[in-house]
């Protein structure tokens, strides 16, 4: 290509686009403003046969691939501006950093993908995965005129997220939201550390900065927790969304975070909203006339977004590794408030619950998604599994055995208090679960009396610092028909787990 632009700086990807009162850049995706989960296609090779096909991973023919990168490229050959860029995944770890080659005609994506991957300081040579973004193009475009010989996937239509991890590319057609060019990046993570017996989690993770580190890794899907809980002003955030346990300790596969920000506030989230300044993008965000940011302006989509660099955060831990983790906290937000805020788990219990991954997908977060709903996502991060979850499974137990870290259940969902003589059910407040955290990574919540909660059988304490210890059992302010209503909660997981699993 004649026209490109090679990893092009932060002022010239600016250009003349509006900005907020704090100088981060304002985008909007167009009409989807959320993944596309059924527009991902894997290329079914040799090097596929045995991955996990199905709903998750629906398998594409190479010819068809071929086609469509051909088109791609013929498409970038001819615009005025193509940009370049250049970036690495996985930097803390020299044995697994992936180089990564994007091409694409949007200044915004090219931005995104200089913030969340470290941008290399000098052109690759050859990179080892290469993005064709091609997403302004609708798919139909690239369908007509197809050689008769290759036979088209007629639930393809406008949008194709489209991976081959034997010719190491992905093209991506007909979506602008820049969530995409991300988790495509953690799916090729999915694929490749198993394959080197690594770990790769859907999480967050911080540390106690002190010789001590007392590393938390948090598993969970978006809009549970993850990045709210994990940057935290006394603590080291080594990142927020993906990382990879291998024997070494844990990595960030990411330089940068990607944050919810629908109802964001200084008081509750300040590590976030200062991190939102020039240099940072704002994704979907309504602004006043004076571009001033309204975070709870809902009109374009529930599923706002910022994406800053590590750095932005003033406690981050960069280079972002880590020992092995002294907690696990699954992360779960049940709509039902029939769990607890806080369980204790035994090896067995979390690996279980690891492959159920019980929680709520929330509004926005996928296109179509238009209320929070339970959803069962196998190891809290189905859409981007490639193997099948007993693999991942397998490898979380190894890990847990040869470690022996705390593993711990969070609900980050709905509770029953009674508040002023009347039953109150509500989102768990941010400050309730802070305290619990607290409580946890000072080792006195460990210290607390537990006792066995039914059916799912994990340990609840009966007491927790700065926490109303009336929330902790949620039989006490539960409905007269509780017990009912938990055995079917309890027999749907028992359900999932043998359609999956048997």
């Amino acid at each position: 290509m004649t026209n490109i632009q090679f990893n092009p700086n932060v002022e010239i990807l600016y250009g003349d686009a509006n900005k907020t009162d704090t100088g981060a850049l304002l985008t909007y995706s167009g009409s989807k403003t959320g993944r596309c989960p059924l527009a991902k296609r894997i290329v079914h090779d040799s090097n596929t046969l045995d991955i996990w096909w199905g709903k998750v991973n629906i398998p594409m023919s190479p010819e068809l691939f071929t086609h469509y990168r051909t088109f791609a490229k013929n498409y970038l050959n001819e615009q005025q501006i193509v940009y370049q860029i250049d970036s690495l995944a996985a930097i803390s770890s020299t044995q697994h950093t992936i180089n990564i080659r994007t091409y694409t005609t949007s200044a915004y994506h090219a931005l995104f993908m200089k913030t969340l991957f470290k941008e290399s300081e000098i052109m690759f040579d050859e990179p080892d995965f290469t993005i064709y973004d091609v997403g302004e193009i609708n798919l139909s475009s690239a369908t007509k005129n197809i050689d008769p010989n290759i036979k088209v996937d007629d639930k393809l239509t406008s949008t194709l997220i489209g991976i081959n991890f034997s010719s190491m590319e992905m093209l991506m057609y007909g979506t602008m939201y820049a969530g995409e060019l991300k988790k495509s990046i953690f799916t090729l993570f999915m694929y490749l550390m198993p394959i080197y017996s690594n770990l790769p989690l859907h999480s967050s993770c911080n540390i106690k900065i002190s010789e001590d580190v007392n590393p938390t890794i948090f598993f969970g899907l978006s809009g549970t927790g993850k990045t709210t809980l994990s940057a935290d002003s006394s603590r080291g955030l080594i990142g927020d969304d993906e990382h990879v346990w291998s024997d070494d300790g844990i990595f960030n596969i990411e330089s940068g975070c990607y944050a919810k920000c629908i109802d964001l506030s200084q008081k509750n989230e300040p590590e976030i909203f200062e991190a939102i300044k020039y240099g940072a993008i704002l994704e979907n965000v309504v602004t006043d006339n004076n571009f001033i940011p309204k975070y709870n302006d809902r009109s374009i989509t529930d599923n706002t977004r910022c994406a800053y660099p590590l750095s932005y955060i003033s406690n981050s831990i960069i280079p972002s590794i880590t020992t092995h983790p002294t907690n696990i906290v699954m992360l779960t937000c049940d709509v039902t408030g029939l769990l607890p805020p806080i369980a204790k788990l035994d090896v067995e219990q979390a690996i279980y619950f690891f492959l159920n991954g019980y929680t709520s997908k929330m509004i926005g977060t996928e296109v179509a998604v238009t209320k929070t709903e339970q959803t069962f996502s196998a190891c809290f991060g189905e859409p981007f599994l490639v193997w099948h979850p007993m693999k991942y499974g397998e490898l979380l137990k190894q890990q847990i055995l040869k470690h022996n870290p705390n593993i711990w259940l969070l609900n980050t969902g709905w509770i029953t208090e009674i508040v002023d003589s009347t039953r109150q059910k509500h989102r768990i407040s941010i400050k309730n679960s802070r305290n619990i955290l607290d409580a946890l990574y000072s080792g006195t919540l460990i210290k607390q009396e537990f006792i066995t909660f039914p059916l799912f059988n994990f340990q609840i304490p009966l007491t927790c610092p700065n926490i109303n210890s009336e929330i902790l059992d949620p039989r006490i302010n539960g409905e007269t028909n509780y017990m009912l209503l938990l055995q079917e909660l309890y027999d749907s997981f028992e359900n999932n787990y043998k359609k999956l699993y048997s």
